[in-house]
């Protein structure tokens, strides 16, 4: 025994603490699955037995020895009277009553069943989180997309894990034309990219009507990709040169509006760049690149080249071309071309330029066009007098492609 000074707080051991007030109580059996899915005859419990032997007038014979015998067992008769109750939901009974009882109801299902399908209903749980952020940037007509994580998804293979990747597009009108991708991470269900995916060419009219599909898919080297979740944020949410950041829980594959205007369909975007050039008395034309082009080969791709006209050509060389860029419908061309003419005489011209798609062995298959000019309208028409009205400036401009031939275009 340790002694202890007056005032001084006693000390209590860890071995102390940790015994006191942690006595469990009595220790009743715990039930067995069994015990809620009886058979016959084997799962009659113990205690129903010799309730099945009493004679049937022993509960008109009550001694006060007998209640007071009964009494500290409550416990048990309940646990009887639960067995009772299961078998009278099966419609049997385990032996005669001792006397009339109440009509019960049938025995309900666990609690917890309902929530068997919690994992399907919860696309949280079920399907995993994806974090990402976009930023649209509207002097260069770009939206970047900064794909970071993926956390909790769901497993997809054997080994419980996944391969997953994400990929983008841009609706209405989601094609392979505007499909990006990142890459892929094996073996993961907590994935880190990021990765920054740009599409250009987004134009503010873009931003209004335009929704960002992304979508979380497992590879699969030997048969098709598995789809795990998706979300949508329609572009308008953006605010222009500002990157917000998103946390969504993944869904379930939505359905796609296969109603469309089909006056949304697009062949794709060409940025073009204009400047009548003082010195050298002429137009300088250039051809950036395109973007979203629509895919005309069997690969789902194209190999795209541009070609340019300035009409009236009476003498017809002003055809320009530039060179092919093999299977890619997001083609980078940085080629510019000069047309000598009189800065006066640009006002009764037309610039016409369409894009092709390469093919060896037979003709090439037209992709889309479009015509600058005075008999052009909107932004076409305005990127065509800017240059007019600011010499030696460089003016550059995004303009969708038609898949009308330019001489149709021109009665637009």
């Amino acid at each position: 025994m340790t002694l202890r000074r007056r005032g001084e707080k006693a000390t209590i051991s860890i071995q102390e603490h940790m015994a006191i007030d942690v006595c469990p109580g009595p220790i009743r059996p715990i039930k067995q699955i069994s015990d809620y899915f009886p058979r016959f005859p084997r799962g009659l419990p113990p205690a129903s037995g010799p309730r099945a032997e009493a004679p049937p007038d022993a509960a008109a014979r009550p001694t006060a020895a007998s209640a007071g015998r009964r009494r500290p067992s409550d416990g048990a008769r309940d646990d009887d009277e639960d067995v009772d109750r299961l078998f009278g939901a099966y419609g049997a009974s385990p032996g005669p009553s001792p006397g009339p009882s109440p009509a019960r109801p049938p025995a309900k299902p666990p609690e917890d069943e309902p929530d068997a399908d919690g994992y399907e209903s919860d696309d949280c749980t079920a399907l995993g989180t994806l974090d990402f952020s976009l930023l649209y940037d509207q002097e260069n007509n770009a939206l970047h997309c900064t794909i970071s994580k993926a956390k909790g998804l769901k497993p997809m293979d054997h080994n419980g894990l996944a391969d997953p990747y994400v990929k983008l597009h841009l609706l209405p009108g989601a094609s392979k034309a505007n499909k990006l991708r990142t890459k892929t991470l094996r073996n993961t269900l907590n994935p880190t990219w990021n990765e920054t995916l740009t599409y250009y060419g987004i134009t503010d009219e873009d931003m209004i009507r335009k929704t960002l599909r992304i979508s979380v898919c497992d590879e699969d080297k030997f048969r098709h990709n598995e789809f795990i979740g998706e979300t949508r944020v329609p572009l308008k949410k953006l605010k222009p040169n500002h990157t917000k950041t998103f946390s969504i829980c993944l869904e379930k594959q939505l359905p796609v509006d296969k109603t469309e205007d089909k006056s949304l369909e697009e062949r794709g975007r060409i940025l073009i760049s204009l400047k009548y050039s003082s010195q050298k008395q002429g137009l300088l034309v250039g051809i950036v690149r395109c973007a979203h082009l629509a895919a005309m080969d069997a690969n789902g791709y194209s190999d795209p080249y541009v070609k340019t006209y300035l009409k009236p050509d009476v003498d017809k060389k002003s055809k320009h071309k530039t060179a092919v860029k093999k299977k890619t419908l997001n083609p980078e061309f940085n080629e510019e071309f000069c047309y000598e003419i009189k800065h006066g005489d640009l006002a009764k011209k037309t610039l016409e330029v369409t894009v092709w798609d390469y093919d060896i062995g037979k003709s090439n298959d037209f992709i889309g066009g479009v015509v600058l000019g005075i008999n052009a309208k909107g932004e076409r028409l305005k990127h065509w007098f800017d240059c007019l009205k600011n010499k030696d400036k460089r003016i550059e401009r995004w303009h969708t492609l038609t898949n009308e031939l330019p001489g149709a275009a021109l009665s637009d």
